[in-house]
């Protein structure tokens, strides 16, 4: 499955205001809830719990929160860009710019697993996320995804 088959460009959001990471959590959850039927409360309750397993910012400015949901049937993914920077607890102790939540059903383990791995693949190129920070808006920033996502 790809990203782009997971994302909506309505759940693209290319100037988020969060300052904190606890925020940043509320505000993706605000931008995957304009092309998802989930309850706010229940995300938000489910990526504050994955984050006190331990943080999902991964470095070189990107995390990638994540968690499962139980009677859901399909995976649902948002994307946020802070062009100033939110210290995420992040692996290599700098700020995180690029945010991809991921939503999936409690019991798709390996596709949530790939999906992760994907999306973690595309934020590993640095001309990529270069592109990405640099990009004009929401619909560009989509249009980068999908052309990185195809190749």
């Amino acid at each position: 499955m790809t990203i782009v088959e997971l994302l909506n460009v309505t759940a693209v959001e290319a100037n988020l205001r969060a300052e904190t990471k606890e925020q940043v959590l509320e505000e993706m959850t605000d931008v995957m809830l304009r092309a998802a039927p989930l309850d706010h409360e229940q995300v938000l309750s489910v990526l504050q719990e994955r984050e006190r397993l331990g943080s999902t910012g991964i470095g070189s400015g990107v995390a990638i929160p994540h968690g499962k949901i139980a009677d859901i049937d399909k995976m649902y993914l948002a994307f946020g860009r802070s062009i100033k920077g939110v210290d995420f607890d992040s692996m290599d102790g700098k700020p995180a710019h690029l945010f991809f939540l991921l939503i999936a059903p409690e019991e798709s383990v390996s596709t949530h697993l790939k999906t992760l791995a994907r999306i973690s693949k595309l934020l590993k190129k640095q001309d990529v996320r270069t592109e990405l920070l640099e990009a004009d808006n929401a619909e560009v920033i989509y249009k980068i995804i999908r052309a990185e996502d195809s190749v």
